[in-house]
């Protein structure tokens, strides 16, 4: 079975992307299939479903969506297996900008709207700039100079990935990034993979629930700003 990860900011198109990939796929009905990683809640279920896609969503909850994501991939694999899935897609929303759910060995593509804004590229962090991949939607609807300047600024960050520009609407592009899951890994497991970044630390007193604001209720992991004198 091969693996696909998507990831990218939240509303930038990542599910139409999905979703025209696997048409231009061409393969059968119930052979590719999608775990959905969100934070709170998601809807995209409803698409996969009018598609006959087999699906399955996951929330973090008050789980960090990072650590929730790498304490459930390996089981997703499982279930890809089970289904017989010829080709499975994790998609990743929710995630912070300091990290990244891409693996060793797996294609990881990250999926950013041109209408974030020019420097947005270079905001992203990992999640882009270890990306084989980097789709780019929405570029449709802006000027040709800004596609090209917002692309200059994602190969600033990540020099050594794919830039596909990809309209979830039509479909355009979308036959490209194709023929590259096409290309992707077989896998029967991600044990004893490792990621590519890591995770941000989760050992302070608010990961645990604490909710009071103060120096002495912060405890464990804490990264304080040394402001400048009045």
């Amino acid at each position: 079975m091969k693996l696909i990860t998507v990831a990218g900011p939240p509303s930038s198109g990542k599910t139409s992307v999905i979703l025209k990939t696997i048409a231009a796929l061409g393969l059968p009905k119930g052979s590719v299939g999608v775990v959905k990683f969100d934070s709170l809640t998601s809807f995209d279920y409803q698409r996969y479903d009018e598609q006959q896609i087999p699906n399955q969503t996951a929330f973090a909850g008050k789980i960090c969506p990072d650590h929730f994501f790498v304490s459930n991939v390996e089981g997703a694999v499982e279930w890809g297996m089970k289904k017989g899935l010829s080709v499975l897609v994790t998609e990743s929303a929710g995630l912070c900008n300091r990290c990244s759910p891409y693996v060793n060995g797996i294609l990881s593509v990250c999926v950013i709207d041109n209408l974030s804004g020019v420097n947005t590229p270079r905001k992203i962090g990992p999640m882009l700039k270890y990306a084989d991949i980097v789709v780019v939607t929405k570029g449709d609807v802006v000027s040709q100079a800004e596609r090209e300047v917002f692309a200059f600024n994602i190969r600033e960050v990540n020099a050594s990935a794919t830039v596909l520009f990809v309209n979830g609407i039509t479909g355009q592009g979308a036959f490209m990034l194709a023929r590259y899951w096409q290309d992707a890994l077989d896998i029967q497991t991600l044990r004893d993979r490792n990621l590519r970044f890591t995770m941000p630390a989760a050992i302070c007193s608010y990961c645990t629930g604490e909710t009071l604001i103060g120096e002495m209720y912060q405890m464990g992991m804490v990264k304080r700003v040394e402001f400048d004198d009045a």
